[in-house]
Order: C-alpha cells, then sequence, then structure tokens
C-alpha cells in the first residue's frame, strides 16, 4: 500500500498535469483556469483564464506556453510578454471537443479530440490526431483513432497515445518532418468496442487510458478513467503495476525534484454537470520507484 497525499483540492476538474520548472502546472475544467503550484501544493496560482475551457498544455522550445482550448477548438500561446494569441485553429478537422496534447522537442504538437459531441450523447465515432507545427500550420497526423486522449513522446521520437474507447494505446515513430510512421499497437487491454451508441461502447471497455506519463524505464502509468485507479504498463500490455484512488482519476505525471512523485488529477466522476456545479476535484501525489522519462 502506498500512502495517497492531497496537496491541491476545492477545484471543479483537474486534468493534463504537467511538471515544468519546479512546479506542477495542471488544467481546471469548469473554473476556466491553468494554474501551477509547488510540489507539495503550496504557493498555488492562476497561470491563465482559458474562457473556452483548458486542456492539454506544453512549451514550445523557447518556453512559449501551447494551451488546448477545448470547446472553441484552438490551440492558444502565451507569449513571453504575458499575452495570449492564438496558435492555430483546428475547427476543420476535428469532430468534437479538444482534449490532450503532446509537444515534441522540435515544438510540433499532437492534439487529440472526442471525435464526437459527448455531451450531447452522439454516437461514438473515429478522428484523427492532430499535428499543429511551431508556425500555427495544422494537418491530420492520423486518421482512424478512437478518442484520442494522453499522449507523450519517447527520448528516441516514438509518440504514444491513448484511444480511451478503443481500449488500447498506439504507437507512432516521427519522422524527421514530424509525420507519423509505422504505425502500431503498443499495448491492448480489451477488443475494440463495436457500439454503435456510447452505452453499448462504455460497457465494452476494459481500460480507459485517459491521461498518461512515461518513466525512465519506457513504462507508461495511465490513468483509467472507469476505474479509479493508475496502471504502469511496459510495451506489449503487460500491467505491472497499479495503484487505486478512492474515486475516480483522469490524469498522472511524474515530476518533483527526483522525478519520482507522481501527481494525480482526481475527481467523483467525469460528469460535466456535476463537476461544474461542485469543486470536489483534487490534485494527489504518491512515491514511485523509476523517475520521469520522456515528453512531456
Amino acid at each position: 500500500m502506498r500512502e495517497l497525499t492531497t496537496i491541491v483540492s476545492g477545484m471543479s476538474f483537474t486534468e493534463c498535469p504537467r511538471w515544468h520548472e519546479g512546479r506542477i502546472w495542471f488544467s481546471d475544467f469548469y473554473t476556466n483556469r491553468v494554474l501551477s503550484a509547488a510540489a507539495d501544493g503550496s504557493d498555488l496560482r492562476t497561470e491563465l483564464d482559458v474562457p473556452n475551457q483548458p486542456g492539454g498544455l506544453g512549451w514550445l522550445p523557447d518556453g512559449r506556453l501551447l494551451v488546448v482550448s477545448a470547446r472553441d477548438h484552438t490551440l492558444l500561446r502565451r507569449e513571453l510578454d504575458g499575452r495570449v494569441v492564438v496558435h492555430a485553429n483546428l475547427k476543420d478537422h476535428v469532430g468534437g471537443n479538444l482534449n490532450d496534447m503532446v509537444v515534441d522537442s522540435a515544438g510540433r504538437a499532437y492534439v487529440g479530440n472526442f471525435g464526437f459531441d459527448l455531451g450531447a450523447g452522439a454516437d461514438p465515432a473515429p478522428t484523427a490526431l492532430i499535428r499543429v507545427d511551431p508556425d500555427g500550420t495544422v494537418s491530420e497526423a492520423a486518421e482512424g483513432l478512437h478518442f484520442p486522449n494522453g499522449s507523450v513522446v519517447t527520448d528516441d521520437n516514438v509518440l504514444v497515445v491513448g484511444e480511451t474507447f478503443a481500449n488500447r494505446v498506439t504507437a507512432f515513430d516521427i519522422d524527421d518532418s514530424g509525420q507519423l510512421q509505422n504505425r502500431r499497437v503498443w499495448a491492448q487491454f480489451g477488443d475494440v468496442p463495436t457500439g454503435p451508441d456510447f452505452g453499448t461502447v462504455l460497457s465494452q471497455v476494459k481500460v480507459a487510458p485517459d491521461g498518461c506519463c512515461l518513466d525512465a524505464e519506457g513504462a507508461l502509468w495511465i490513468a483509467d478513467a472507469l476505474s479509479g485507479k493508475v496502471i504502469r504498463v511496459k510495451e506489449g500490455g503487460t500491467v505491472v503495476d497499479e495503484i487505486q484512488v478512492d474515486s475516480g482519476v483522469f490524469a498522472c505525471m511524474l515530476g518533483g525534484d527526483d522525478g519520482r512523485t507522481l501527481f494525480l488529477c482526481a475527481a467523483p466522476d467525469f460528469d460535466p454537470a456535476a463537476r461544474a456545479a461542485t469543486h470536489e476535484s483534487r490534485v494527489l501525489t504518491v512515491r514511485v520507484d523509476v523517475p520521469h522519462g520522456g515528453r512531456p
């Protein structure tokens, strides 16, 4: 049994944690804020207001912050002087709200999206992972993904993305131009749900990969959005560790001074109306053995 510590509470729905310059950064969906705190949760700061709901976070090589604006399908950029501008508009390439993102060492952002209107109860549909180059150029990096969500990039330039409603994690090689090649299954937890409606899909999901992070041994810590736990998974799909949480857990990130603090974004559930009406979400920490690896 590991000891879980609450470091931040009173949030609406924490997501997309990132360890950056000695602080834990995260989005709080329904207060429309990006926040950061010291590793113990002290010195909590609002870094940015995002009126259309913040999602994935990342940084360009020169230190400028990129933030997903989920509901209006844009990627925002905070300049070094504090101005916030639109980095890219993705509306012509997505079928639902934007969600998580990873930014590679060249400053290319790979952005996931729902693929359908989850809030309106639409039927699930596959969608594309979108690439945004450092100059704001938008292109489709990979098609046919089922709710592409948490993503990482390894030190040898492999992009790994969780498909929340496909029971799997998928990997691609990133070539020198940023294109994704050699698509393959990195981990499979069950059959791909057949649908057709959301309820049926949900009932067939064994593991719902949400936010994730990479460790120095190449394993992924994955938040399972349906089971209230994070799992440590090796390539091939073997689960070698798990940590149960007393609520839902929807994202995780390794950080801290030695990279061995696992930050968890927790909430009772992911129902938008319930989360927007309350402030029951938290950021938790737990110590693990293997430090952070890759990006973010």
